[in-house]
């Protein structure tokens, strides 16, 4: 008999692929993609989002009968909003920059669509995502995705070993080129499809647009000021700023302004010149480690402050609770509050957490 796994399917050509190579494997797959679209937002979404969108729709089933498996549409349209539309717009509200594809994975993809694909018998839960999981002496490791310039592991930090053990990343040895080819020869109709790099839930890929619809509130004019307090200029809502900004904060100054802190508690926008950019450290909140205990003192790491930043070496202390302290080896312009930090050793995935605080020294 068969093994049963359930490929969600978010209409692009990662995860299409993915499926394919599940069938050539002789698996029983079950194709599925999460319905998560605000209902009153339904007809502007259509076909201008990215993965799930009612456009995406149509194209895994496209490509479900092109590889003859059946395929189904799950709501998860509740779960959605409570865990990523809810948190998008909070985050923003208190000054973070959030991420919304890591509250995704967490919450939704990984947690309620994983339940249930088991619900229906399947023994695993397969994605495209470009990462590796390892069984070795008993454990799962992730690992990063051999194509690093499509690595996703940065995303994939709060799985533990308990999800590890049910999911498949068949993507995670294969390199872009080598998916696209392969979505050639299996006729997918999503082979030259484009990459989505939009927030899936933000029809015109403009969440300042998205964020005024939803949480008008935040949207409030207040004063730029330096480090000293004196006011520079007015923004137009703290929202439409993240630390390092540079462009769009209209003033005239002798020397190029950054953003460097985003401040709710008084609405305003701290800005100052480049050299004032550059913190050492951070403490992260929210903390977790794939192998579900922390090290047992402080270790040396290369970590990773968003999705695209490059690896920065650094000594991480495992705080009180789920907590951490994070010290870089070089001061990093870009440390960012409510973005994640993601912890390395070579090519395994330690664990990660939340911004919470940058540290000057």
């Amino acid at each position: 008999m068969k093994e049963r796994v359930v490929v969600a399917m978010s209409g692009g050509v990662d995860s299409s692929v993915a499926a394919a190579l599940l069938v050539e494997a002789g698996y029983e797959v079950v194709g599925l993609t999460m319905e998560i679209w605000p209902e009153e937002t339904r007809d502007d979404i259509s076909h201008k989002a990215g993965c799930c969108s009612l456009g995406a729709v149509d194209d895994a089933r496209a490509v479900a009968a092109t590889l003859q498996i059946p395929y189904y549409v799950m709501n998860l349209r509740e779960r959605f909003h409570t865990e990523v539309i809810d948190y998008f717009t909070s985050s923003y509200l208190s000054g973070r920059t959030p991420n919304p594809c890591i509250a995704c994975n967490r919450k939704v993809k990984f947690d309620t669509l994983l339940r249930r694909a088991r619900a229906l018998g399947a023994a695993k839960l397969a994605t495209g995502h470009y990462a590796r999981v390892v069984h070795e002496g008993g454990r799962y490791r992730l690992l990063r995705g051999v194509d690093r310039a499509k690595d996703q592991s940065y995303q994939l930090y709060t799985l533990g070993q308990e999800q590890l053990a049910h999911i498949l990343l068949p993507l995670g040895t294969w390199t872009k080129a080598e998916v696209r080819q392969k979505a050639r020869e299996w006729g997918l109709p999503v082979a030259e499809k484009p990459e989505s790099q939009e927030i899936c839930f933000v029809a015109d890929g403009d969440y300042r647009r998205f964020l005024r619809d939803w949480a008008p509130q935040a949207f409030r004019p207040g004063p730029i000021v330096d480090r000293q307090g004196r006011v520079l200029g007015q923004h137009q809502g703290l929202p439409g700023y993240t630390v390092g900004q540079r462009k769009g904060l209209g003033i005239a100054w002798s020397e190029p302004l950054y953003v460097l802190e985003v401040d709710p508690a008084r609405n305003r926008l701290v800005v100052g010149p480049a050299e004032e950019l550059g913190a050492r450290g951070l403490l992260a909140e929210e903390v977790h480690y794939v192998q579900g205990e922390p090290p047992s003192g402080p270790v040396r790491v290369t970590a990773k402050i968003r999705y695209q930043a490059a690896d920065a070496p650094a000594l991480l202390e495992p705080g009180e609770g789920r907590t951490a302290r994070l010290t870089f080896d070089e001061p990093l312009r870009d440390i960012t509050p409510g973005q994640a930090v993601v912890f390395y050793q070579g090519e395994e995935v330690l664990g990660g957490g939340t911004i919470a605080q940058v540290l000057k020294a």
